[in-house]
């Protein structure tokens, strides 16, 4: 007769773990993190089903943990997930769920094993079915779609910007930075350029509403050298 030992352990690898990043390359890496995410926030700051992030670590498999092999893309958005705050993105303990869009921002030191090594991990093993690449200073711009196991280039249009079926948005060059745009070609914009449409739209109402009342005094003051009381107008 078979018994079973009860007292068996069983381990499971830890959910609970902290970013293990280096900082990022320059200031305008952090500029272009930093931009790509809170346009997106704003853009879909109705949503709760998203998460993004920028210079995170993944932790996609145990081995990890012992071998150290982590993998912090510059900015990475999974979808149909919880929004809230998080120390790491851990694979496991997320459902196995992996990026559905990733952005490497190159540099000197990191461009080759973004457009290797890196490309080869993020169609392989995480299967992300978006990777784009950006550089800050030379303004490459390239973006691949997983098409049967495989990543093809994303055809630019016309303008340069390369649409992106996960966002529902397109990615192009705007003074030397990477944007979001819409559908429509409309740039999304920043928090500081939303103040900045609204502080102009409300100066522009203003100034409607003075010339209004300068047309209305003058067409008043015509009326009285002509003889006619506006106020007996009806």
């Amino acid at each position: 007769m078979t018994t079973l030992n009860l007292t068996t352990e069983i381990t499971c690898p830890p959910t609970d773990l902290w970013s293990d990043e280096p900082p990022v390359e320059s200031d305008l890496h952090l500029q272009q993190i930093i931009l790509l995410l809170t346009c997106l926030d704003w853009l879909w700051r109705e949503r709760s089903n998203y998460y993004a992030s920028g210079n995170l670590t993944i932790y996609y498999n145990e081995a990890q943990l012992k071998k150290r092999d982590f993998c912090g893309p510059d900015f990475f958005v999974v979808l149909d997930t919880e929004k809230r705050p998080r120390k790491s993105w851990v694979v496991w303990g997320e459902g196995g769920k992996y990026p559905n869009l990733i952005i490497e921002i190159l540099s000197n030191s990191t461009a080759k094993i973004d457009r290797t090594s890196k490309k080869e991990l993020y169609q392989n093993t995480f299967r992300t079915p978006e990777y784009f690449w950006f550089d800050p200073n030379s303004l490459e711009f390239e973006g691949f779609s997983l098409i049967n196991g495989k990543y093809q280039p994303i055809i630019p249009q016309k303008n340069g910007h390369l649409w992106s079926e996960q966002l529902r948005l397109y990615l192009g060059i705007l003074d030397s930075k990477l944007r979001y745009f819409t559908a429509e070609n409309d740039l999304v914009p920043t928090l500081t350029e939303v103040a900045l449409q609204e502080k102009l739209a409300k100066e522009q109402e203003k100034l409607a509403k003075e010339n209004g009342q300068q047309r209305i005094e003058k067409l008043a003051q015509k009326l009285k050298e002509l003889g006619i009381n506006p106020d007996e107008i009806i």
